[in-house]
């Protein structure tokens, strides 16, 4: 049993985990130390919402895939 439902279709988690990668890389490649940890940390984030599947602000919002 899952502790939440999926919210995000698989194209879009495919995109998130490919943006999420990419933003983190560059911003430890091109940024200065204290941005360069906070675009680590979104581009994880928005890598692990979409190996997940979930999206806390789209839940919020009502937005996502119907069953």
């Amino acid at each position: 049993m899952a502790f939440y439902r999926k919210n995000i279709g698989s194209l879009h988690q495919v995109v998130r985990v490919v943006i999420g990668a990419v933003t983190a890389v560059a911003a430890l490649v091109w940024l200065t130390a204290p941005a360069s940890y906070l675009g680590v940390v979104a581009g994880v984030g928005l890598a692990l919402s979409g190996l997940l599947g979930y999206c806390p602000m789209c839940a919020a919002a009502g937005v996502g895939r119907q069953r």
